[in-house]
């Protein structure tokens, strides 16, 4: 990857845009399907609203600055 990133395991370009798959919102661009994050723990509610993250890396940028990051999804 060239954002130098650990993440795996997902995709950067969305190969099903239905609403089986979400956006990271830490690593806008980088989409995961929801079975996959739901199964791997990925997710976080906030404010009533889910949250689908792409890896554990983005799990703890989250949990730091909700509001933030949910702000710009």
């Amino acid at each position: 990857m060239t954002n130098g990133s650990a993440c795996h395991g997902h995709s950067h370009t969305p190969e099903n845009t239905d609403t089986d798959m979400a956006e990271c919102p830490i690593m806008p661009g980088s989409f995961i399907a929801k079975a996959d994050a739901e199964a791997a723990g990925l997710v976080r509610d906030h404010d009533g609203t889910r949250y689908y993250l792409c890896c554990a890396g983005c799990g703890p940028k989250f949990d730091a600055d909700p509001a933030r990051y949910a702000a710009a999804h």
